[in-house]
């Protein structure tokens, strides 16, 4: 059993209650040193029947031991993550902490909830800053009373003699009635307390009603928080040391099997030239891509370092219009789907200007518990080859910077493309003819990846473009709703993309003077965004891609005197995220297999079951990752299975069966 080494001292002309006298003086507790001495931790805390402790950092594991020691105890948790105090962070904090509790006293085979009930166990969690002391309060029903501070919080590491500890103790009425006074008022004004409710039933994000914050809200009927507001120092040195430890991980090298890592002059060296690689490479990246940069609120916006000029002239804007409707009209050329086409890709070039917009909406939504799915930071565009994909996306982001770089497939992984949108700044990242086992390897984990850049309050970042043929079968529901989706299906044969001279021409002559107007008028309006997800009674998020097609609609009015074509319209949120829409192709399919081969469904009144036989397993699988929960469809090898109404709603088909089938039956 290790031993720990402890000062033991005694309180001398102490201060008899926690306050600030004046401003700019501490409250100080004077000391007599009366030597050291060698315990075990069970030594230290052994002789007392009753626990209050303050601590931060914690293994769960050793709180437990402890607690079997003592017939009563209490113990307040706080956390050193915890920065700024705002209401996000208590939430998660409280979530976690109780995750915690819960899932070590299962391993552990302990009954926490009867000793809460019983009285004799009380945990509370920070809801504001605590006192950086970690104190513990030992009394014994014989009067004898300790208390124990230091460095040390309550865990094995800290209490085993495995690392350096500053812990002292103090004997005595004293001593233990100033602390007492100092740990009542912290757990009084800056805590709640775990319920045995929450520890049986609160889990990450489903019962929040249950948190200890929230039981406290409904038992003093209102609470104010007032979140640290001199903590953005703290915050940006401790996102900075993050940040910082991300950049050199990929020098670093990893520890053996043990989790050892020998380290030795030669290693040094090898990580200092392999650090010095990775900024040379940030350095041609950054040369290589874009940096846009928008500051809504200044009213300016910088490309590479320099400002841009705002007031274009009419002319000017009035020409790249003139170029832009030429390139949208050359799809009439092309085989399909041609006028679903051309509103789908305005449908996606409204949002593609949008989005160097997005970093800075959703960090707003962080900041104000706001949700994120309005402001997505990804778009595909996939369907048949020749479809003019790739020209499109690099027409549009020549129209907003000028230049048309772009990504090979190949190099997309989730680590290269979160750190290009380290690097990148504003402008849309395009990955070109991306395959569909690649898409599903990498794609699918960094689109669901909503906490990128939200620690950091990352507000530059750059959306994420992909472009894939027919192979991208299916498209997973938790893609779909937080990702900008573009299915055409219309294109040219092989001559007719040999002989196309439009694509050419538009990218030669088209500048940026049409962006530039959009950019200026959208900066007039995104701060009033912003500010309206900053009111809690807001029943909406504020729609920024609705706002977008008004203002491109505004322009293509204002510059040019032809009548504008049908694609050309006002948009929503629902033009991209609606049932309908992000069901499109199951609804296609659907209503033609209904009006070409109705024998490939069954139906049962009885069961209120539509079943659809899709042919093959993987179209069965794309058909099914487009449905809503709403019709409660599932699988059976080629077969479909869902609610029959709910089936009529959905694709606005009656599914009844016709009198010949019903003879034929018998």
């Amino acid at each position: 059993m290790e031993n720990l080494s402890l000062f033991d001292t005694a309180a001398d002309q102490a201060p008899t209650q926690l306050e600030i006298t004046q401003a700019g003086t501490l409250n100080v507790v004077k000391m007599n040193f009366c030597g050291a001495e060698n315990l075990s931790w069970q030594h230290l805390f052994s002789g007392f029947d009753s626990l209050h402790a303050i601590t931060y950092s914690s293994g769960i594991g050793f709180v437990y031991r402890l607690l079997d020691l003592f017939k009563d105890a209490e113990i307040i948790f706080g956390c050193d993550e915890v920065i700024s105090y705002s209401l996000q962070e208590i939430m998660a904090y409280q979530c976690k902490t109780i995750e915690r509790l819960r899932e070590t006293a299962s391993k552990m085979k302990l009954d926490l909830v009867s000793r809460i009930k019983e009285g004799t166990l009380r945990f509370y969690v920070a809801r504001s800053i605590l006192s950086h002391e970690k104190i513990y309060l030992l009394s014994a029903r014989n009067g004898r009373k300790r208390v124990v501070m230091g460095s040390a919080n309550m865990s094995f590491s800290a209490f085993s003699g495995q690392q350096r500890e500053n812990i002292c103790y103090l004997d005595g009425d004293e001593a233990y009635a100033w602390y007492w006074d100092c740990y009542c008022g912290l757990r009084d004004e800056s805590t709640d307390q775990i319920a045995k409710e929450t520890l049986l039933y609160a889990d990450d994000g489903d019962n929040l009603d249950e948190l200890p914050i929230a039981r406290t809200v409904r038992t003093r009927k209102a609470l104010v928080l007032q979140p640290v507001a001199d903590a953005q120092d703290e915050v940006r040195f401790s996102l900075d040391i993050k940040n910082l430890s991300t950049k050199f991980a990929p020098s670093v090298p990893k520890p053996d099997k043990k989790g050892k890592l020998m380290l030795s002059p030669e290693k040094i060296k090898s990580i200092r030239r392999q650090v010095v690689s990775n900024k040379e490479k940030e350095k041609e990246l950054q040369s290589e891509y874009p940096q846009l940069e928008i500051f809504p609120d200044e009213k300016i916006a910088r490309l590479n370092g320099k400002a841009l000029n705002l007031s274009p002239e009419r002319a000017e804007i009035a020409k790249d219009i003139d170029l832009f409707l030429k390139y949208m009209d050359g799809y009439k050329k092309f085989h399909g789907d041609v006028s679903g086409m051309q509103r789908r890709y305005y449908e996606f070039a409204n949002w593609f200007f949008c989005t160097p917009f997005m970093a800075g909406m959703r960090d707003t939504a962080v900041r104000y518990n706001q949700n994120l799915l309005p402001y997505p930071v990804f778009g595909l565009v996939y369907g048949q080859s020749k479809a003019g994909k790739t020209s499109f996306l690099e027409t549009l982001l020549k129209m907003m910077i000028g230049q048309k770089t772009k990504l090979a497939a190949p190099y997309f992984t989730r680590s290269s493309i979160e750190n290009l949108k380290r690097t990148v700044k504003g402008a849309p990242i395009i990955v070109d003819d991306l395959t569909n086992a690649r898409f599903s390897q990498h794609a699918i984990e960094t689109i669901k990846n909503d906490d990128f850049g939200v620690a950091e309050q990352l507000v530059h970042y750059p959306a994420v473009v992909i472009s894939a043929n027919e192979d991208v079968k299916a498209v997973a529901q938790e893609v779909i709703r937080r990702t900008v989706i573009c299915r055409v299906q219309a294109g040219l044969t092989n001559t007719e993309v040999m002989r196309s001279s439009v694509v050419r021409t538009v990218q030669r002559e088209i500048g940026t003077a049409f962006y530039r107007e959009y950019l200026r008028r959208m900066m007039e309006i995104v701060p009033d965004l912003q500010e309206e997800m900053k009111d809690e009674s807001s029943e909406s998020a504020p729609d920024i891609l609705a706002n977008s097609s008004r203002v491109l609609l505004e322009i293509f009015d204002e510059f040019t005197e032809i009548e504008l074509p049908p694609y050309i319209r006002p948009l929503t949120l629902d033009d991209y995220f609606s049932e309908k829409v992000t069901g499109s192709y199951a609804i296609k399919t659907i209503r033609n297999a209904w009006k070409t081969s109705q024998a490939s469904f069954d139906l049962s009144e009885r069961t209120n079951e539509l079943r659809y036989n899709a042919g093959a397993t993987y179209e069965a699988d794309r058909i099914l990752k487009e449905l809503p929960e709403t019709l409660d469809a599932h699988k059976s090898r080629d077969w479909i299975i869902m609610d029959l109404d709910m089936a009529r709603e959905f694709f606005g088909i009656p599914f009844k069966k016709s009198w010949l089938d019903r003879f034929r039956k018998r």
